[in-house]
């Protein structure tokens, strides 16, 4: 073969390598085009956010990415439950920690958001009936037929004692049909706590490791009169916890999702393995007493530092269960905007779980 025929060949080979290279410097420069970086994020300020920006895991995870600035937001100073759904919603708030069932109601209510971490199953001291401690003429949640119980509509609030209640024959007033307790929707915690105590109101389910409920808890104001079945519904399945955003941001950056699930599985280990000095972190920088902050780590019915379900179709089947009980057994607003399946399966964001491209889960 004479010179001329070789450089021929030589051209002939690297037009093909050359196109390669010019394909996959296209796409590579596309793949960077959507790779934004979020200079700042806003998160909910909470007993575990805190000890993440007091002890770095913040910093080291988002620093990865680009994102430098961390702002903790105390979601409502009126203590309104419900506050953060309203946040992200409005993009105040890029991810945030709600239970479930509260999660999917506000799905079904027309926001537009993604679960991107779910908790393993509840348990009965997540949620329990209570009733001020010195009322004696309720012990039981036998003895709430004919009284009036106040608590938030969508929240663990109401979807736990609404098992509870239903099956002992004491459902709750709904906007359809009369009960056999009369219900009051209350959005926030203190008031609800002034009903009880001052007889407004004769029971409530709260979250005793949560703001207004465990200083009354600690200094034994309240009491419990009953709990949630071990293998029900609300245990099981619409007890969970879920952080969630907006599914526009979760599209964008997915990245910034997973860095704020690794610093939440790094803090849950590290506050666990280290509660008393977590619970100084918590108490100087949620301003609460030194009790109040262990209580919130070590508490069974805390919500904070529980682990994960790794498994997306176990969340999404979670979802299915609670959501098909709950409009069998008068669940007014899961009956008027119930999710479908293919909603629901939507709803749980893949990515973030076993086997998606920005799980934490190895």
């Amino acid at each position: 073969m004479n010179d001329a025929s070789h450089s021929f060949l030589r051209r002939s080979l690297r037009r093909p390598l050359h196109a390669v290279a010019i394909a996959l410097g296209l796409a590579l420069g596309a793949g960077a085009a959507t790779a934004e970086v979020l200079p700042e994020i806003n998160l909910q300020l909470s007993p575990w956010t805190v000890v993440a920006r007091e002890k770095g895991f913040f910093k080291e995870e988002f620093d990865k990415i680009g994102t430098k600035k961390i702002n903790l937001i105390a979601t409502s100073t009126a203590e309104l439950i419900g506050a953060e759904s309203a946040a992200v919603g409005g993009g105040k708030l890029a991810i945030a920690q709600r239970m479930i069932y509260p999660a999917t109601v506000h799905r079904a209510n027309g926001l537009d958001g993604v679960v991107v971490w779910v908790s393993e199953p509840s348990n009965r001291y997540r949620a329990p009936v209570l009733a001020r401690a010195d009322n004696k003429a309720i012990n039981t949640v036998a003895d709430l037929d004919g009284k009036k119980f106040g608590s938030s509509r969508i929240s663990c609030y109401w979807s736990s004692p609404f098992e509870t209640l239903t099956k002992a024959g004491l459902p709750l007033d709904s906007r359809e049909k009369k009960g056999r307790v009369r219900y009051e929707s209350i959005d926030n915690g203190s008031v609800v706590v002034s009903g009880i105590l001052s007889g407004a109101i004769d029971a409530t389910s709260a979250h005793l490791a949560s703001g207004a409920f465990t200083g009354a808890w600690l200094a034994g104001k309240l009491k419990v009169v009953g709990r949630s079945p071990d293998d029900g519904v609300y245990v099981q399945n619409g007890g969970r916890v879920t952080y969630f955003a907006r599914r526009e941001f979760a599209e964008k950056h997915p990245d910034v999702v997973k860095a704020f699930l690794a610093a939440r599985e790094r803090t849950s280990e590290w506050a666990t393995d280290n509660v008393d000095e977590a619970a100084k972190i918590i108490a100087k920088e949620t301003r609460v007493p030194i009790e109040v902050a262990k209580f919130q780590i070590t508490h069974l019915g805390q919500w904070d530092f529980m682990a994960g379900e790794p498994n997306a179709d176990k969340a999404r089947q979670a979802i299915k269960t609670f959501r098909d009980w709950y409009i069998a057994n008068g669940d007014d607003i899961l009956s008027e905007r119930k999710l479908s399946d293919a909603q629901v399966d939507a709803f749980i964001d893949g990515r973030f779980f076993v086997g998606g491209s920005h799980t934490i889960y190895r």
